[in-house]
């Protein structure tokens, strides 16, 4: 049991004047006890209370869960689970749920009246888990120089008649060669025109002359993800296709530089957003900056408009701006960032200026 991070999780549920909370969330329970299993339909569960033991729910299938710390309790396939949930349960008090309790279970507890009243309270684990410590930092800075070393890869396969999909799937063996275990997410691999779809899939298109290429990967390497966008050229830019890119290049570096403790998610949002607006692209900016990362690509807490809660040191987002012309070309330019006291650190060191390659 991480003691620290119950800690903060509990201070997040007197905040929120909550008693307990129920946790389904595999990777949020891992993040807390160090236990983790894929329950796939079984139920896996953590109830935290503010005050006590924490209370772990398992099958008896699962791998042996006793060196937590927590009170265990054990069920088989013919069990059902929820007079035991409700055992545990103060009926007196609210109860706070994840995000990710399915019907099938909160339907039940609810029907059983096992707590007050049901609060989506995922935000308490959620909002703890977006500060990470220092051992998590060194975490994502691992997991980003592999990204770094394997976008140098990806640009050694570029090549006249190469397909996007013959590049992304020799990416896993790639990944794992450095010491990554898996994707972070499916890779973008995009030739030309492709590129002005965001979340393009890597199909049987070939590179052909002149065209722009576009990768946006990542790993998991121990547990912690990576994420990094790329644009390339294959032939000397056109003024146009320079001006896009340079636009793109500015916004991210410009976003990146205010980037500091007390600076909200919307200025830095905004900050990208002006520069791609003044240049006249501003419609073809058509997702949010960034998006918070660790355990999962991507976590609650984005970088967006809407978004005004201020940054703090330990959090990890990326800052990624892109234009999207349909027909013509796609540019976007992801780094990830650790707030730091003053200031932010940029977890990628792969180079980001106008480069042609292949």
């Amino acid at each position: 049991m991480n003691t620290q991070r119950i800690d903060r999780v509990r201070a997040n549920l007197q905040a929120r004047d909550l008693d307990q909370l129920l946790i389904v969330d595999p990777l949020s329970i891992w993040w807390l006890t160090g236990y983790y299993t894929e329950p796939y339909e079984r139920l896996l569960a953590l109830h935290l209370p503010r005050i006590g033991v924490p209370t772990l729910f398992v099958n008896r299938l699962f791998p042996d869960a006793s060196n937590t710390g927590a009170r265990i309790v054990s069920h088989s396939d013919t069990d059902d689970p929820i007079p035991m949930l409700s055992a545990v349960i103060d009926p007196t008090r609210p109860l706070g749920v994840d995000k990710e309790l399915s019907a099938r279970w909160l339907v039940p507890l609810m029907q059983a009246g096992a707590a007050r009243a049901f609060v989506l309270a995922s935000d308490a684990v959620d909002d703890a888990r977006a500060i990470k410590d220092t051992r998590e930092q060194e975490l994502m800075r691992a997991a980003s120089a592999v990204n770094d070393e394997a976008m140098a890869w990806l640009v050694e396969q570029v090549r006249p008649g190469v397909t996007e999909l013959a590049i992304a799937e020799g990416l896993l063996g790639t990944y794992r060669r450095l010491g990554a275990e898996d994707h972070s997410f499916s890779p973008i691999v995009s030739f030309g025109p492709n590129a002005a779809d965001p979340h393009h899939e890597p199909d049987e298109t070939a590179l052909a002359a002149g065209d722009m290429v576009l990768f946006d990967v990542g790993c998991k390497r121990d547990w912690y993800c990576s994420d990094m966008t790329r644009t390339f050229f294959t032939a000397e830019p056109t003024e146009h296709q320079r001006a896009v890119y340079e636009t793109v290049l500015r916004a991210n570096e410009a976003a990146e530089a205010i980037v500091r403790p007390g600076v909200t998610c919307a200025e830095i949002d905004l900050t990208a957003r002006r520069i791609i607006e003044d240049a006249g692209w501003g419609p073809q900016f058509n997702h949010r900056l960034g998006h918070q990362i660790g355990l999962q690509d991507h976590e609650p807490g984005d970088v967006s408009a809407t978004h005004d809660e201020p940054v703090q040191p330990g959090m990890c987002f990326s800052i990624e701006p892109g234009i999207y012309l349909p027909g013509d070309l796609g540019v976007r330019i992801e780094d990830l960032v650790i707030v730091t006291e003053d200031g932010c650190e940029v977890l990628n060191r792969y180079p980001k200026g106008v480069q042609i390659i292949g």
